[in-house]
């Protein structure tokens, strides 16, 4: 249930940005934690990041933080470009 669940929440995100993954549902809080989401694709996980990293949540007058709402407090983008990384280290062809 969890698996669809996640599924839905990644789908969800890849449409409406990644702010749907703070439902309530799941503990999608810090960039880490979507390249450990075992139930979401590679594909998945890289569009969530490249959105949650996007100007659209970048922090005012702070320009390397990025806010989705929901969250307690912002990340940086240097941890959001690391995620990004870490995905290329694990699937790489």
């Amino acid at each position: 249930m969890l698996d669809g669940t996640l599924q839905k929440a990644a789908n969800d995100a890849v449409i409406m940005g990644p702010a749907v993954l703070l439902n309530g549902k799941t503990e999608l809080r810090r960039p880490g934690d979507i390249v450990d989401a075992p139930s979401l694709s590679i594909d998945d996980k890289r569009a969530i990041l490249a959105a949650w990293a996007s100007d659209y949540y970048s922090v005012e007058s702070r320009p390397a933080l990025r806010q989705i709402p929901g969250l307690a407090e912002p990340v940086t983008i240097d941890e959001l470009q690391s995620a990004l990384k870490e995905l290329d280290l694990r699937y790489e062809a």
